[in-house]
């Protein structure tokens, strides 16, 4: 699946590698001067300087688009006249509006197999297609189809099947909560909950987590908290890479007075420093430290270190009854607080810090800031939720929060970090394989059908009805589900066995060329791209992670007259399937995305006077309980939570793989070769060991290697990885998604949201012969 790495020599000395891949020493600051000229290299590089900096000129702005990158909010009062966007951010927009164009000659061009061989990032850098394409069975070449044949063709086969919960409606983050609404609609008009989405495999946990124990599954805090925070912990997460625009939230927090606490098994550079390109002293190359106390965890022994600190609170609070824990807000607020501390009394400290890999200094260290603060923010990504016990260990992040009264109160509260721009918002919309019977009843008497009740398949759940011939049809709304997913060669095999498959899709990408026996290609516009319908421009709105919910309006002339909206795409879908048995108007949303926003007004809470408030400049904030002190759990009172930790047991000639995220990507997005923060150039096969870890098992820095898991009993293998030694914990490792996605197992999940275990992946090395 991917492409292999040759003559890679071995190198006595990592800082010199005289083959096609080069070190350099890691970066000790993020963001500054280099992150402009390399914003520029890209932006212009793909669409030139004039439709670059229109590009520019209006991304994050209130009058412009959402940024199709992550979902970190923007501020609510000004935002920068300069540049509201970061590095990665310009990247995004350099791949969806480029000029670059695969027309019918370039199908005609090249076969499916010959693009097949390329690896992600050379498929994503063909460009923007074009016109609707199809691929018949038996077929080697894409061929173009209209609009109409080719929406006839998905009807044929959708209406063919023997129920619809042998089809899969799959839903990407980048999709604007029109689109969202209207394919939740349309998906459960037609007759099936199959939607799964792209939060399977990142937030699910968090979702689970924050609804079983705070009666909300989004995060509590606001930007402005971040400014009012005592102290902010962030696990598990790399903002300079993956959220960059959280360093500036970061850096003012830290200007206020905060203490910055970070958790992870890598020393990653947005975590220690950060240089505001907008700021003199960043222009300068002054940087700014955001980092005071770095924990350098081993995978997975985040539990242990959120237990640990806990006992060393409770002692501190055992001197002082009542100075450390808010004994008033678990009173009025929370349930399940005596049965916690008899859990904390019996845990053993120093079990608990080995566990963690953290020094028992350290963590007295942070124990004691704690101790003294009641103002506590908690972020996290995928270091946390990736884990097979992902739902325990952030209902641990919740009880220390809980503990401290650090939820509902300014400048407090948790903050799950989304990865995708409207991921939140989709959600919001109804995209979800397991509706609340609230939402059903809405649909029924609004539209008035009568929606399916029980449970779809998530993502790992529709690989398996795929893989087992239960599900026929997959159509996706964007994303690069086969890059995405885990357990790469089981996916494939699954997709191939479709009937169809559909991908809605601004670029080319790896899921296109594994398909089913029948494929086709829907192009749809970019964030970026003007929108006009019937004669008037149109807006989508967006969800950020802190609950707003804004319009995004592209200026760009897209780049072909051959596109659709999804909300169009959607709507004609609908009208194609079901026909006259539809009970939707769905010719009203053809006219105008008011009327879709009218509708969504009457079906999601929250939403009351959509249109008029969505149009003011910054748009709204969603009602959010857990902000307001409110906790609508099944005893309407926030809960703590009683768990073991996990002790990964692993012998001695294997590893702890996670799988991370290089910082010239986005998701499966690769916009580079480059990883210029953790000093590799020019290759994206490597695996990062602790040098420790090197020497002991024969190795040297350079070597090429194989990496096996052999879970279920089933090899799996990625080959041609060069070893780079790096600071991790020992019988710890990383490696760049997707690359490794083949080691992850399709039956390794977390418990209860069925997450991908992406974070810890046991391996076994290997040298390459």
């Amino acid at each position: 699946m991917s492409q292999e790495i040759k003559d890679i020599p071995n190198a006595e000395n990592p800082e010199e590698f005289t083959g096609k891949m080069r070190l350099t020493k890691p970066k000790t600051v993020a963001a500054g001067i280099p992150a402009v000229v390399w914003s520029a290299k890209h932006i212009f590089g793909e669409m030139g300087v004039g439709r670059g900096l229109k590009a520019l000129a209006i991304l994050n702005q209130k009058h412009g688009y959402d940024c199709p990158g992550c979902a970190w909010p923007d501020p609510d009062d000004e935002r920068s006249t300069i540049a509201e966007y970061c590095e990665n951010g310009a990247k995004a927009i350099a791949e969806e509006a480029t000029t670059k164009r695969l027309t019918t000659k370039f199908f005609a061009d090249n076969s499916v197999k010959q693009l097949a061989e390329l690896d992600d990032y050379h498929i994503g850098k063909k460009g923007r297609v074009a016109q609707p394409m199809y691929l018949p069975e038996g077929g080697t070449h894409y061929l173009p189809i209209s609009w109409d044949d080719a929406f006839k063709k998905i009807a044929h086969h959708l209406n063919k099947l023997a129920t619809p919960d042998e089809a899969v409606f799959y839903t990407s983050g980048r999709t604007s909560n029109e689109a969202a609404f209207l394919y939740q609609l349309f998906v459960r008009e037609y007759g099936t909950n199959n939607l799964p989405d792209c939060s399977n495999m990142c937030h699910e946990s968090s979702g689970v987590a924050l609804n079983e124990t705070l009666g909300i599954g989004k995060g509590s805090v606001t930007l402005e908290d971040f400014y009012k925070a005592e102290v902010i912990i962030i696990l598990g997460q790399n903002p300079g890479t993956n959220h960059p625009r959280m360093l500036s939230a970061l850096q003012k927090a830290k200007e206020n007075g905060c203490t910055i606490i970070s958790v992870n098994p890598l020393p990653e550079t947005g975590l220690m420093g950060f240089n505001d390109p907008q700021s003199v002293k960043g222009v300068l190359g002054l940087k700014a430290r955001l980092t005071d106390i770095f924990l350098q965890v081993k995978i997975n022994g985040d539990m242990a270190l959120l237990k640990a600190i806990e006992k060393l609170l409770l002692e501190e609070e055992k001197k002082a009854p009542g100075a450390v824990f808010d004994h008033d807000f678990i009173a009025k607020s929370t349930a399940g607080y005596n049965e916690l501390i008899a859990k904390i009394e019996q845990e053993d400290f120093d079990t608990l810090v080995k566990a963690s890999g953290i020094s028992e200094a350290q963590v007295r260290e942070v124990a004691d800031i704690l101790k003294k603060k009641n103002k506590i923010i908690a972020c996290w990504a995928m270091g946390l939720t990736q884990h097979k016990n992902a739902v325990r260990t952030i209902q641990e992040v919740v009880n220390l929060l809980l503990l401290k009264g650090s939820i509902g109160k300014p400048g407090a509260g948790t903050c799950p970090v989304r990865g995708h721009s409207n991921v939140q918002g989709d959600r919001t919309m109804g995209i979800f394989e397991k509706p609340s019977p609230a939402l059903l009843d809405k649909l029924k008497w609004v539209y008035g059908f009568e929606p399916p009740r029980h449970h779809g398949y998530d993502v790992v759940e529709c690989i398996r009805a795929m893989h087992e011939g239960k599900a026929k049809v997959f159509i996706a709304m964007g994303g690069n589900f086969l890059s995405a997913t885990p357990d790469t060669e089981y996916t494939a095999e699954a997709l191939r066995r479709c009937d169809l498959t559909v991908h809605v899709s601004t670029k080319l990408n790896r899921s296109h060329l594994v398909h089913g026996k029948e494929a086709l290609i829907l192009p749809t516009y970019g964030r970026s791209d003007k929108d006009i319908l019937n004669g008037e421009e149109q807006f989508v709105t967006c969800e950020n992670s802190m609950g707003v919910v804004q319009m995004s309006k592209g200026g760009l002339k897209p780049i072909s007259n051959d596109l659709l909206s999804e909300p169009v795409i959607v709507s004609r879908l609908a009208k194609a399937v079901l026909g006259e048995r539809s009970k939707v108007k769905w010719d009203l949303y053809l006219q105008h995305y008011d009327y879709i926003r009218n509708d969504i007004e009457l079906v999601i809470p929250g939403f009351n006077d959509y249109n008029a408030r969505v149009r003011k400049p910054g748009g709204f904030y969603l009602p959010n309980t857990a902000r307001e002190g409110k906790f609508p759990t099944r005893i309407e009172k926030a809960s703590f939570t009683v768990s073991d930790i996990s002790i990964p047991q692993i012998a001695e000639d294997e590893f702890m793989m996670m799988t991370i995220r290089s910082h010239d990507q986005f998701n499966t997005t690769i916009y580079g070769m480059n990883d210029r923060y953790r000093g590799v150039n020019n290759e994206r096969r490597v695996i990062f060991m602790n040098q420790a870890d090197v020497d002991k098992h024969g190795f040297k820095a350079g070597d090429v290697v194989d990496l096996f898991n052999n879970t279920d009993g089933v090899e799996r293998v990625a080959r041609k990885f060069i070893i780079i030694p790096y600071s991790i914990p020992e019988q710890c490792t990383a490696t760049y998604f997707p690359e490794t996605n083949v080691l992850v197992p399709i039956s390794s999940v977390a418990e209860k949201s069925n997450t991908p275990v992406s974070k810890l992946v046991v391996i076994k090395i290997k040298k390459h012969t």
